[in-house]
């Protein structure tokens, strides 16, 4: 079997290098890597990535090794159907790691072509450190990084307008791109940076705001030599991922028309405000989620894929979404429903074993971001309760109770004062009397729930139900 690297693969086209990322994880690999090489193939975009490792242990030396080409394997369901896809990136040129040699990083920025930065490193990565405080040596943090490589681009090209980058970060924080621009005009500050730099960030760099959904699970270590004999490499830098992907970028719209990833064909919407997706995401992909969990194991199920494919677990879920939780949202309806429709095929992925219980992790403060929200809202549209959601409620209180139907225990991962909390609620014999607890406790829900006339007796008349099956 050959190795990969660009002797082995020949013909490969090179192409300015205009990306510079912060990342060579998986996720930047099997998503916007994977979406830039078919910008590449599919619009006259004609731009490369060099990769920055933002700490200094990383995937770099394995990269280079390979030349900086990798594999990206689709495995999923694509409307409704089975679809097993495998493409070779090769829009991703190198990794360089500024650990080793802070001038060779800087200079990077001496890169006439260089327009776009993109990044995820982790959602802890957009952050400020006043001790961070120094410049002549490399920043630890990666926006100081990104302010000393920006700063050394302003200075070579002497200030110049024309020579401002377009930001694009995919850390998963919620206005990442003006939490980025906040901590470089910061580290200005810090770094004592002259106020003609500052303005220059200002005015001529572009920092947008994005979401991002794909689920990429990795390096598919179980099943490696299967791949590996398909595609006649030895790649040992393989990315799993899952047909479906969504990035929402929020930017003006020089960035549509500098990046022309939506004539690819591709998920990329380009919006003026990215706050309904990402309620859309919260609520829909990460509700139905939450939604599930302890519904469906309480009913014995384990996994995610098993209960959207059980005959009452999925049929739950489905009304669940269509039915109480795409009504509270301003989208349109068909868009709504068509994103819903994909994360039921996502949840129905054969390739992905999801376990019920790793969801689980934090349940309560979970329900309260990603369902509460429609569950109230569902209330103040209709006058009524919704049956489903305040079902999936009355299941996690049931399920907070650490047994289930079965009198098994179920390994709860939560704050130690939230389990003891519920440990001395189920104590209460009162079923009422119990939920009125729970649902009064502000510290768990940020508000009095029991003061919502019907609540308690609409969630106790579910739990009495649940404890009869």
């Amino acid at each position: 079997m050959q190795a990969l690297n660009r002797t082995t693969v020949t013909k490969i086209q090179e192409r300015p290098i205009k990306i510079i990322q912060f990342g060579e994880g998986n996720f930047l690999r099997g998503f916007v890597d994977w979406i830039i090489d078919v910008m590449n193939e599919k619009t006259e975009f004609n731009g490369d990535i060099q990769v920055v490792q933002p700490i200094s242990e990383g995937l770099g030396k394995l990269i280079n090794q390979q030349d900086g080409l990798y594999h990206v394997r689709l495995e999923g369901l694509l409307n409704g159907e089975i679809s097993e896809e495998s493409r070779l990136i090769t829009c991703l040129r190198s990794v360089m790691n500024p650990y080793e040699d802070y001038n060779d990083f800087l200079k990077l920025a001496e890169n006439p072509d260089l327009r776009w930065m993109i990044s995820n490193t982790t959602e802890a990565g957009i952050a400020f450190d006043a001790d961070d405080n120094e410049m002549n040596y490399l920043p630890q943090q990666f926006p100081g990084k990104l302010t000393a490589l920006l700063y050394h681009r302003f200075i070579h090209f002497k200030g110049s307008p024309e020579k401002g980058m377009i930001h694009i970060p995919c850390e998963l924080i919620d206005k990442n791109g003006e939490k980025l621009k906040t901590c470089i005009l910061q580290y200005a500050e810090v770094f004592e940076l002259p106020e003609a730099f500052g303005k220059w960030i200002e005015e001529h760099n572009i920092f947008c705001n994005t979401l991002v959904d794909r689920i990429v699970p990795g390096f598919p270590k179980d099943k490696i030599g299967k791949i590996q004999n398909e595609l006649g490499f030895e790649d040992n830098l393989v990315v799993m991922a899952e047909p479906f992907h969504l990035w929402v970028i929020e930017g003006p719209d020089t960035v549509q028309e500098e990046f022309p990833v939506e004539s690819a064909g591709l998920q990329v919407k380009f919006v003026k405000d990215q706050a309904p997706y990402r309620t859309r995401k919260v609520r829909i992909l990460n509700g139905a989620h939450t939604c599930l969990v302890p519904i469906a194991y309480l009913r014995g199920l384990r996994t995610v894929r098993e209960s959207v494919e059980d005959v009452w677990a999925g049929d739950f879920i489905r009304k669940a979404v269509f039915e109480e939780i795409i009504p509270t949202l301003d989208l349109p309806k068909e868009d709504l429903e068509s994103f819903a429709s994909d994360v039921m095929d996502r949840f129905r992925n054969p390739f992905i074993r999801h376990e019920l219980i790793s969801i689980a992790l934090n349940s309560i403060s979970k329900f309260k971001v990603r369902v509460l929200p429609s569950l109230l809202v569902y209330h103040d549209k209709e006058g009524a309760w919704p049956e489903k959601l305040t079902a999936s409620m009355a299941a996690l209180l049931v399920f907070y109770r650490g047994i289930d139907l079965n009198n098994e225990a179920i390994p709860l991962k939560d704050g130690e004062e939230i389990l003891i909390f519920f440990q001395e609620a189920w104590k209460i014999p009162n079923t009422q009397e119990m939920v009125e607890k729970i649902l009064g406790n502000t510290d768990l829900w940020e508000e009095d729930l029991s003061s919502h006339p019907g609540l308690v007796e609409k969630i106790s008349f579910q739990i009495s139900k649940i404890l009869q099956l």
